[in-house]
């Protein structure tokens, strides 16, 4: 379902890959945040994808016009996984919000892999 508004113009609807872009574009902007992670589940494996493909990593489901996102990412070795996922849950949040004019009802994140970054 995607998110819809409506208006005393007429209605709005948000398409969920344009709501999983946003976020994934606000999420790698977070400190220790390496990327969105792609997971094939044959063998498990994390995969990293590249900064046009953010979407891939992000699942949006929208129900009652509030919004549930999971993040699969990777995060950079080293840094604090709780302070990671604190940042990134308060300004995705923040952002989509802004960007959307619903709620955000839940973040889950799914770290996938850690890297080490030179």
């Amino acid at each position: 379902m995607n998110a819809t508004m409506n208006t005393n113009l007429g209605d709005i609807m948000i398409e969920n890959e344009v709501i999983a872009k946003y976020a994934g574009s606000a999420a790698v902007e977070c400190f220790g945040v390496v990327g969105m992670a792609a997971v094939n589940v044959r063998d498990g494996f994390a995969k990293l994808l590249r900064r046009e493909s953010l979407s891939r990593g992000v699942n949006i489901s929208v129900a009652d016009n509030k919004i549930t996102i999971d993040f699969h990412i990777v995060v950079s070795y080293g840094v604090s996984i709780s302070a990671v996922a604190d940042n990134l849950i308060s300004n995705v949040r923040y952002k989509v919000e802004e960007f959307s004019g619903l709620p955000v009802e839940k973040i889950n994140i799914y770290v996938e892999s850690v890297r080490v970054i030179d």
